[in-house]
């Protein structure tokens, strides 16, 4: 691992060196924030970041964003009888979610 990351850094330092870095979109501009990086390992925030931008996300991406939705739903629901539909929602896009990451888990592993 030691050997790898060395040779990353010098084809680094050599594309530096021959120019090759110069005039790249976003140079000398912050990195846009990615709160979410900090609580997955890099190469798994990298390739989920890579895969954002072309437009192609794992299904779980897109399960965890209907879970918060319809949690907000059931938070602003009045009705019981709303409620109850919202939970069985909720449960099912649990169930859903939970699926999609233990699938893409063991095909990572």
């Amino acid at each position: 691992m030691r050997a790898f990351r060395q040779m990353i850094e010098r084809q680094i330092l050599k594309a530096k060196a021959e120019g090759k870095l110069d005039g790249l979109e976003g140079e000398g501009k912050p990195l846009p924030d990615h709160p979410e990086a900090s609580v997955v390992d890099p190469a798994t925030a990298a390739g989920v970041r890579i895969m954002a931008e072309a437009g192609a996300l794992p299904e779980e991406f897109g399960l965890k964003e209907q879970l918060a939705a319809a949690r907000r739903d059931w938070q602003a629901a009045s009705d019981d009888a709303e409620k109850k539909a919202l939970m069985a929602k909720i449960a099912d896009l649990e169930m859903r979610y939970n699926i999609a990451r233990d699938a893409r888990r063991k095909f990572m592993s």
